[in-house]
């Protein structure tokens, strides 16, 4: 009824239902980023193209900027151009040969590539530096590649995850999705619950971020 109200309202203050609508939608949209954040974000990859640009001006006046060189390759990972990302990580190996993150990148992008046996010793290689590199996210990404080749494998990578970062949502649902995909409906459904559980018992400020793996929980578990 509220919706209907609304609609009315708007459509008399704009003079057009079809403004109204719009105006409607994207209301809803602002609401769910805000509290859901299932939809992706409209503006972030406008933000990110234009970090790129900056980017890559200032390797050119500096052709030996590490630094900017790394964040270079995050941000071309997060477009999904995997193989320009891992070209430039291949080009600053020497500089960054210590440290977990560089290691963790080359992971990500040599897993998306199709070079699953490179890119798990290069994620491996990123924990042996640092086991909580980026909160365990390589496990994440391990137990994601060999979620349906090899469930074994990826179940013994989510367990690893939930060690390290036991306030994640997000691995107990990968858990009871590849539990699902092992054909183990009693453990995906313990899986499910654990992670609606975790959820409830998380303080206010990190639920905005784990809220999304909660809902999926739900819906997977009645699925």
């Amino acid at each position: 009824m509220s919706k209907i109200l609304l609609f009315i309202g708007l459509t008399w203050l704009f003079g057009d239902p079809f403004i109204a609508i719009l105006v409607i939608l994207i209301i809803l949209y602002v609401l769910e980023r805000r509290f859901i954040g299932l939809s992706p974000s409209l503006v972030r990859p406008f933000r990110r193209r234009n970090a790129i640009a900056k980017l890559k001006n200032q390797i050119h006046l500096s052709p030996h900027d590490v630094a900017a060189k790394s964040e270079l390759a995050r941000l071309l990972i997060e477009s999904k151009k995997y193989d320009k990302a891992r070209e430039i990580l291949l080009g600053i190996q020497t500089q960054m040969d210590h440290s977990a993150e560089y290691w963790s990148d080359r992971g990500i992008c040599d897993l998306a590539l199709g070079n699953v046996d490179e890119g798990e010793r290069e994620m491996q290689q990123a924990l042996l530096i640092s086991p909580r590199v980026k909160y365990g996210q390589p496990y994440l990404r391990l137990a994601e590649t060999f979620s349906k080749s090899d469930p074994i494998k990826a179940v013994a990578y989510l367990q690893e995850f939930k060690n390290v970062n036991s306030s994640s949502c997000e691995a107990y649902y990968r858990l009871g999705v590849v539990y699902t995909g092992l054909g183990n409906p009693e453990e995906a459904a313990k899986a499910y619950r654990e992670c609606r559980e975790l959820f409830r018992s998380l303080p206010r400020y990190m639920k905005r971020h784990e809220r999304k793996w909660a809902l999926l929980s739900f819906y997977r578990n009645r699925t």
